[in-house]
């Protein structure tokens, strides 16, 4: 929601397909997400620029060896760092900008298949729950943008916004984020 509320034309056009995918029924389905292209980029890149694990699981060295001109000796931990991949100029134009449309000819998946975008992991060690976490996120996100419009509290500018983060095992933002939520499409009835 941060980098939506620092990119309100990203905003905008997210809350634009959501909304038009889901008026008809008056509600967000799951069925209905797998359509969505637009809000499945910005999924992307908010995960590219905030990796929900920073720092990859550790992995111990069976023998010496040597990584990009590093030595590494036997029975070293060595740690990989999503973020850091996920943010180099080499495999990301603008690294540093939140630009979901660099996914719109991109076929990079954070599955564990492209090794420059691995926020859940790869391989064997790979997050356990990423199909789970991810269906969640979906579904909440989508929510928040179908439902409301969303505003920063009087005086707060949203360029200013502090996007430093955690770092650590699991990353999250450091200063709380308070929005205004505004009813925009009201909740179905349950009959």
């Amino acid at each position: 929601m941060a980098e939506l509320m620092r990119n309100p034309l990203v905003m905008s056009r997210a809350q634009s397909e959501v909304r038009t995918a889901f008026m008809e029924q008056m509600k967000v389905t799951e069925e209905g997400l797998r359509k969505l292209r637009y809000f499945h980029w910005v999924i992307k890149e908010t995960l590219r620029l905030h990796s929900p694990g920073p720092l990859l699981i550790g992995r111990g060295s069976q023998e010496t060896c040597r990584v990009m001109g590093y030595d590494v000796p036997k029975g070293s931990m060595v740690l990989v760092s999503a973020w850091a991949m996920s943010r180099d100029p080499k495999y990301w134009d603008e690294p540093e900008t939140f630009k979901p449309e660099r996914f719109e000819n991109d076929t990079r998946d954070f599955r564990g298949h492209d090794f420059e975008f691995t926020p859940f992991g790869a391989g064997r060690r790979m997050c356990p729950g990423v199909s789970f976490g991810l269906a969640s996120v979906e579904l909440a996100l989508a929510n928040l943008l179908f439902h409301f419009d969303w505003n920063l509290p009087d005086g707060v500018d949203a360029n200013k916004l502090d996007m430093a983060e955690t770092m650590g095992f699991v990353g999250k933002r450091k200063a709380e984020l308070w929005l205004k939520p505004i009813l925009r499409v009201p909740f179905a009835s349950r009959n």
